[in-house]
């Protein structure tokens, strides 16, 4: 369902779009006149997607391997000649561990994907957006609610997205001069595959050790949030949005 009185014609890169958030983002935004280049690791994920939709354009990309990053948005700018949304999208959860459990290549593992990779494509969308100056554009990244609250357990994944807080705000003002705006998103168990992982559905670790079944709402809801941050003027720009599931244990968590 279209989310603006106007179709769009702009160009979105969408990371992390074979499943999840990301594949019910770039589904909105094709149905409301996004060309959108979907980037995954899974190409069969990222075809299943774009369905047959003939503005989705599916590139397999490791977004922790930089000559992965750099041909990504190089082929999106070849096919439609600009980026106009980078949707920073691609994560994962990491180990259930306290900092005195995990691993070193657990912890790198998690970094390099959630934050690291998130440095690599915003530093190509930035050099693609400045050179079509004095358009800019937009980048949005998908941070959590554990960018403001920790899960117990999870110190390898609330660190990274603390930091993608930083760099959400570095990115935004560096990109001032450069008609360059940066937004974050923080969602809060949405009803996808990874909150099936934490037990979500069907008890999920709290603070004073016991397990409790949280609420979750569907993804779509998210994905219009995304849409609703994508789609702003450029005389404006969402810096910050949180959207949880409705009554799910996050202010007052603990």
């Amino acid at each position: 369902m279209a989310t603006t009185s106007e179709p769009s014609e702009k160009v979105a890169v969408v990371t992390g779009a074979g499943s999840g958030i990301g594949r019910a983002v770039v589904r909105l935004m094709l149905a409301d006149g996004y060309r959108v280049v979907l980037a995954g690791r899974r190409r069969q994920q990222l075809l299943e997607t774009a369905g047959d939709h003939p503005q989705a354009y599916a590139l397999t990309c490791d977004v922790t391997v930089p000559d992965d990053v750099e041909r990504l948005f190089a082929e999106a700018v070849q096919r439609w000649g600009r980026v106009d949304v980078l949707f920073n999208n691609a994560g994962i959860f990491g180990p259930a561990a306290s900092v005195d459990e995990i691993s070193v290549a657990d912890w790198d593992a998690t970094v390099a994907v959630n934050l690291t990779g998130s440095m690599l494509c915003a530093a190509a969308a930035v050099r693609a957006m400045k050179a079509q100056a004095p358009q800019g554009g937009r980048i949005i990244n998908n941070g959590s609610i554990a960018a403001h609250s920790p899960r117990p357990r999870t110190v390898a994944y609330t660190v990274t997205k603390h930091a993608m807080t930083g760099l959400t705000r570095s990115i935004d003002l560096d990109g001032r001069g450069f008609g360059i705006s940066c937004g974050q998103i923080d969602i809060g168990n949405t009803a996808t595959d990874i909150m099936d992982t934490i037990g979500v559905g069907s008890g999920a670790l709290q603070a004073d050790g016991s397990r409790k079944v949280e609420p979750t709402f569907p993804v779509d809801d998210a994905a219009r949030a995304v849409l609703l941050m994508a789609g702003m003027p450029p005389s404006a720009s969402v810096g910050s949005l949180v959207i949880t599931a409705a009554g799910m244990p996050f202010i007052g968590r603990g």
